[in-house]
């Protein structure tokens, strides 16, 4: 076979394994889900501490744990990170691929008009050793780099389900505060009727019936504030949610969080470095970054090329040669790259460290407020049933003519935001536990969960 024929040979192998380009154009029209009953949830054992087992029925409205299911699921944001994952599975091959043999080929023709002279043809096949050295290096860094990618996934995953399972407490909060406040808002409008007519009658003062109006219209604006704040909470859940910005949520049940003891917390902070996914996922990036200085410092050896080769010259003569070419480290011996990747090693080393201290003194901060809020709580629920006696003993007096209408509109009033502040306090109490589930890496039930499987979900229609 000549020259020729064999790189023809060689080169047409070479691209029949290319892969061909295909055009992917953009999405015209937003995939946002009209309504969650369209949706087909997968869940297999969750990383997510407390979303497995758990059935996802959304006929029945949503609870805590089926919104922290649809978030993690549906999430427009979670679907275009989790093809970090494809991107870091690519990364690794390319890093597992042997790099490719050097061919070359050469036709000389001899000009000096000798028929004696023919063709000379050289033919060189080249292979860089070099590379093979820090091969195992240079895997083992993208493996963990992969790794990495897989855990800081995962912890935007938590955090995604954090942010669900706070917009549901806040949500839940309003509805109740909405409930109080409507309530309270039907009282008013009673009482400031009643006293205009009354007024009319000659049988109340104007300062009486200007007390009941100014209540009324200062209730009205809590009111409508109220049911802005809500609606802005609810277009927040449903953009987490991946829902059309109409879709009306219904949504049932408490947070029902259970309260962490103090040996609970003791031992999920002594497990904290083995359950936080941004901590794995750091962890994973120093060991990739260990790697990385393994592979500066085997990239001190000479660079070995070795090659084999077939000529012929212009007179014939058939010849087969070895070529070696050896680097030689006279002058650069790798130290600017192996200082640069042992410096970014110290640095995400001082990274950990860091989040390590922060985590641990954030989940310190969260307890702390947690047993402040428990005390709060305890104090304000306390007060409401003799508060509400006071107010009876006054609504009593007022109606025998013994108390004036502002003394008494005072009391109800200080009645009405004690009971908010028990809401308030409670709605705080579950935000807070809440976080330092999440912090903790534990579920509502203070379980462990595994991390071996991931959520899925299909569209239907």
């Amino acid at each position: 076979m000549s020259v020729k024929s064999l790189c023809l040979l060689l080169l047409g192998l070479g691209v029949s394994g290319c892969v061909s380009y295909h055009p992917q154009p953009l999405p015209a029209a937003p995939s946002l889900a009209p309504d969650p009953a369209r949706l087909q949830i997968t869940l297999p054992p969750s990383p997510i501490p407390g979303l497995a087992p758990h059935r996802f029925d959304p006929a029945d409205g949503l609870d805590i744990t089926e919104v922290a299911m649809l978030a993690v699921a549906n999430n427009p944001g979670l679907k275009a990170v989790r093809d970090q994952r494809k991107e870091a599975k690519a990364q690794m091959l390319t890093a597992g691929l042997l790099p490719n043999p050097q061919l070359s080929a050469g036709l000389d023709h001899p000009t000096g008009g000798d028929p004696g002279l023919m063709n000379a043809e050289n033919l060189g096949l080249s292979y860089d050793l070099g590379s093979l050295i820090s091969r195992g290096a240079t895997l083992e860094a993208a493996r963990a780099k992969s790794r990495q990618v897989d855990l800081s996934v995962l912890w935007q995953e938590w955090q995604v389900v954090q942010k669900a399972r706070l917009l549901f407490i806040k949500i839940s909060g309003q509805e109740r505060l909405n409930h109080q406040l409507q309530a309270y808002h039907s009282l008013l409008t009673d009482r400031y009727q009643r006293t205009a007519q009354a007024l009319a009658a000659g049988n109340t003062t104007a300062e009486v019936a200007s007390i009941s109006l100014a209540e009324l219209q200062a209730l009205g604006t809590r009111v409508a504030d109220l049911a802005r704040q809500e609606n802005q909470s609810r277009h927040e859940l449903n953009a987490l949610l991946g829902l059309a910005p109409e879709t009306r949520l219904v949504l049932t049940g408490g947070a029902g969080l259970k309260p962490l003891s103090e040996e609970e917390i003791a031992a999920a902070l002594k497990r904290l470095p083995q359950r936080r996914p941004d901590l794995l996922a750091l962890r994973a990036g120093y060991q990739s970054q260990e790697e990385e200085v393994r592979q500066a410092v085997l990239a001190q050896f000479p660079a070995l090329n070795v090659g084999l080769s077939r000529a012929r010259d212009t007179s014939g003569i058939n010849t087969n040669g070895l070529a070696v070419t050896l680097t030689l480290p006279l002058f650069d011996r790798n130290q600017g790259h192996i200082a640069q990747a042992q410096a970014t090693r110290q640095r995400l080393k001082d990274e950990y460290q860091a989040r390590l201290d922060t985590d641990y003194g954030e989940a310190g901060m969260v307890k702390d407020q947690i047993e402040l809020l428990k005390r709060q709580l305890k104090e304000t629920e306390a007060a409401i049933p003799s508060l509400a006696r006071t107010v009876a003993r006054a609504k009593a007096a007022l109606e025998d003519g013994d108390l004036d209408f502002t003394a008494y509109a005072a009391l109800d009033a200080a009645l009405f935001e004690k009971r908010l502040e028990a809401l308030a306090l409670d709605q705080s109490l579950d935000e807070q536990q809440a976080t330092l589930q999440t912090l903790l890496g534990i579920d509502f039930k203070g379980r462990f969960e595994g991390q071996d499987a991931r959520l899925k979900v299909q569209g239907e229609g």
